[in-house]
């Protein structure tokens, strides 16, 4: 009778962990889905200021996503983010940009904007391709600072290669347009959206959005697949890697590239953002941000991206912008604590308090809080502390025969 019962147990147990899982991705994809309309709907009724903010937002996400990539699932430490997000600002910048004359000497090619676009993500990609054999026989710290020459080379370039570059002053960055639509507020009539007018910052709002939602769907199913699986497996142990039959230079290489093609998009929604592009844009201080976003926001995970990037990207914005009604934060050109460097206190703080007591970010956190999905009756499996223990009941050891055990 007992042999009996325990045959019929096992389905209901694999059953239940079936509901829970499907619970959770249910719940997770409601989630998702009341997200979306909320982010789509956010033009309707937020100010431009929020708009803007965002669009910036979505730009360092999808930087901080490929880093995250890198740094959190291959375990390459790289501080040329920076350089890799000028080659992609640049390359659409003079690909895109209206020919030069007698006010701009520094003419472009006059290509199409989408054309640009993708050129800058290539054309980064390449550059992390080029360097991908001396990222793949480095490791750590010797290939952060092997990286970090890639920063003193870009900010050299950009102010020496003035045709391309604009040099010093650097150069206007020419607007987005898309199979005739146009990302700006040159429309005649203007586009009009029930009753809202959508200028410049409620259109590329949108774009922000799409290519923030596609790049963080294939970093998702990119961790997911095989490939993923393998990078992961050279974070943990490049032996083992090897001993498993992974190619960990090549691996490490086609990291880096994927990273390098994700701050290509990134430095061409950063361009657009500003709306110029100087050497002074692209220093280390920008490659230690993003560092400091995939950190914060927690490593290996593209949700951690997001969350990081949010804060770390949004929080100077939002000081400035309400710098008068803000306590210790004065205006631009007054004797104190400015809205950048009280970002850069708050998020450094945040980042050792997360070091300290959060490792795994703030995605760690958010997990933490959140309370697991659990069927009906799982909890029978579980200690009132809520520490699973394996089921050790002889019903269980009586179903197998003496051919089974090994």
């Amino acid at each position: 009778m007992s042999e009996a019962i325990a045959v019929r147990e096992r389905p209901a147990t694999g059953t239940r962990r079936q509901t829970g899982r499907g619970v959770g991705a249910a719940s997770r994809l409601v989630v998702g889905l009341a997200l979306l309309v909320v982010l789509l709907a956010l033009p309707l009724y937020v100010e431009e200021f929020w708009l803007r903010t965002g669009f910036a937002v979505f730009g360092a996400i999808i930087g901080a996503v490929g880093l995250n990539l890198l740094v959190g699932t291959t375990g390459q430490l790289s501080l040329a983010h920076a350089f890799f997000l000028a080659v992609g600002a640049v390359t659409y910048t003079y690909l895109s940009g209206e020919p030069g004359g007698t006010a701009n000497p520094y003419g472009g090619q006059s290509l199409p904007p989408l054309v640009g676009m993708v050129a800058g993500v290539l054309v980064a990609g390449l550059a992390g391709l080029l360097f991908s054999p001396i990222a793949a026989r480095l490791r750590g710290i010797y290939l952060g600072i092997a990286s970090l020459g890639l920063v003193f080379i870009g900010d050299h370039v950009l102010n020496t290669w003035s045709s391309v570059t604009g040099g010093f002053n650097g150069r206007l960055v020419p607007s987005f347009s898309l199979l005739g639509f146009t990302f700006d507020s040159t429309d005649s009539p203007p586009l009009t959206v029930l009753g809202v007018p959508f200028g410049q910052a409620e259109r590329l709002w949108y774009l922000g959005l799409v290519l923030c939602i596609g790049a963080c769907w294939f970093a998702a199913n990119l961790i997911r697949s095989r490939p993923g699986r393998a990078l992961q497996t050279v974070r943990d142990s490049e032996v083992a890697a090897s001993v498993m039959g992974v190619n960990v230079r090549d691996y490490k290489a086609k990291a880096f590239l994927v990273s390098s093609m994700y701050a290509g998009l990134a430095g061409v929604l950063y361009a657009l953002s500003i709306g110029s592009v100087a050497p002074e844009s692209f220093g280390l201080v920008l490659s230690v941000q993003f560092l400091a976003m995939i950190v914060l926001g927690g490593l290996g995970s593209v949700w951690g991206s997001v969350l990081g990037a949010t804060f770390v990207s949004a929080l100077p914005l939002v000081f400035q912008q309400y710098a008068g009604s803000l306590p210790f934060i004065v205006e631009p050109g007054q004797p104190g604590i400015g809205a950048s460097q009280a970002a850069a206190f708050l998020y450094g703080l945040a980042i050792i308090l997360v070091v300290l007591f959060e490792p795994g970010g703030l995605v760690g956190l958010v997990r933490r809080l959140r309370p697991s999905p659990r069927a009906p009756g799982a909890a029978s499996a579980a200690t009132p502390g809520g520490e699973h223990q394996p089921n050790t009941s002889p019903a269980r050891a009586d179903t197998s025969t003496p051919g089974d055990k090994r």
